[in-house]
């Protein structure tokens, strides 16, 4: 089951919105296929896991990180070709969370025969596809807010400068969170400010993550670098803008205050098949997620300088009076990427 999530990982930037999922048939001791999930609609990794075995899988065992499918989506259903190939048993890390399948798979496997082992490696398989369970199960995306800063919690200068703070080390780290995410989301305020491209670069990639920008009040033009081809699009606003760039998906969403109904944008990005987002903002939308409580993964650049006093800092956090009221975090992981540190918390509760 290790050899077979290490297949499953191979998957980490091609496979959305589908999960990443890798298969190894074993005989008599010994590996006689191998597969995983390239992208969606080509076979899934049971099929070229089957494929390589051949006849050899007759009898076989096979480790799963996934319940086979048991629908037809793109592709036949998976559970299918498993009892077609004879196998003797199969061992899957976790049930599948998508309504569509839930245990159908595992039941098709058992009503035909098959003995049925599931839970191995559970925990890790949830890991690695924490975008599509969060999607499944909660109906919206795994949400990870990146911020850059000063070692005092600086995010630009005063002014607005801030490239740049952290080294190109962490820029070239941060277009890999972009690709292993699959998607990018921005504030209509950041593309007003900086007019970024939210694209991955510098990196071999093999597809561009999706572009989401948050505009409440249809501010972004059709212009913007956001909009170039390239990707898979998406606008979220609470108007209808009066023109968008073709192929640019307008997602409606209400408002509150004046200010768009971020939980409502992340079910509406659900709906999209989005599985994972990344965050990059300023301030304001980084501190309106956290208090929220929408951010399931924060990952901070810290760079060995300090700005002062008079620079902008990390998250607006407004209405903290009291040492009771503020948002904890527990740390999962920290290392120096070049320069600088990167740190990875989570919410204390989860």
């Amino acid at each position: 089951m290790a050899r077979a999530l290490q297949l499953a990982a191979l998957g980490r930037c091609s496979t959305f919105p589908n999960p990443r999922v890798g298969a190894v048939v074993v005989s008599d001791g010994q590996v006689v296929g191998e597969g995983w999930h390239r992208r969606a609609g080509e076979p899934h990794a049971e099929v070229f896991a089957l494929r390589e075995a051949g006849e050899r899988a007759r009898g076989a065992d096979l480790y799963v990180t996934l319940e086979p499918c048991s629908h037809h989506g793109r592709t036949p259903p998976c559970a299918d070709a498993v009892i077609a190939a004879g196998l003797a048993r199969v061992v899957v890390a976790m049930a599948d969370p998508n309504p569509l399948v839930a245990g159908r798979g595992l039941d098709r496997l058992r009503a035909a025969g098959i003995a049925v082992d599931c839970g191995l490696m559970g925990t890790e398989a949830r890991r690695l596809n924490r975008g599509f369970v969060s999607r499944m199960e909660r109906g919206r995306p795994w949400v990870t807010l990146k911020l850059g800063a000063s070692l005092d919690g600086r995010t630009a200068m005063a002014s607005g400068e801030s490239q740049w703070i952290t080294s190109p080390e962490a820029r070239a780290d941060v277009h890999r969170l972009r690709a292993e995410a699959g998607a990018v989301l921005t504030s209509s305020a950041t593309v007003l400010a900086d007019d970024p491209q939210l694209s991955v670069r510098g990196i071999e990639a093999s597809r561009q993550p999706d572009r989401i920008v948050l505009d409440g009040g249809a501010r972004v033009p059709v212009d913007a670098r956001v909009w170039a081809p390239g990707a898979r699009r998406l606008w979220i606003s609470a108007m209808s803008p009066a023109s968008w760039p073709d192929g640019v998906e307008a997602l409606q969403v209400p408002a509150a205050n004046g200010r768009l109904d971020l939980a409502a944008a992340l079910t509406a990005l659900g709906s999209a098949a989005v599985n994972e987002v990344l965050v990059e903002c300023g301030p304001g939308l980084a501190g309106a997620l956290l208090q929220a409580r929408l951010v399931d993964e924060l990952i901070v650049y810290l760079a060995p300088s300090l700005l002062g006093s008079e620079a902008r800092g990390l998250a607006a956090l407004p209405g903290l009076a009291a040492l009771d009221q503020r948002l904890r975090l527990r740390y999962t992981d920290l290392r120096q990427i070049g320069p600088d540190l990167r740190i990875t918390a989570v919410p204390a509760d989860h």
